[in-house]
């Protein structure tokens, strides 16, 4: 893992998240010699769920017609 100041960070942004992709190391981000932030590379098979909510839902009858009966807020 390779540290760097804010300030550079700043500066060097989008070629140390390049690298970060590429080399799959992460970087410590340093403001006065204390760590502040971490910039660790996304494992896309892990760290991203595209389908968070498959198989948490159960349609129970017809979900499209109108119903036959009022609404409290209808009568």
């Amino acid at each position: 893992m390779g540290t760097i100041p804010a300030e550079q960070f700043k500066a060097k942004c989008l070629a140390l998240l390049n690298d970060v992709a590429q080399s799959h190391d992460s970087i410590l981000v340093t403001k006065h010699g204390k760590p502040v932030a971490k910039v660790v590379p996304v494992n896309i098979d892990s760290d991203i769920n595209t389908k968070p909510l498959k198989d948490c839902i159960t349609f129970m009858g017809d979900v499209i017609s109108p119903l036959d009966e009022l609404w409290e807020a209808e009568q």
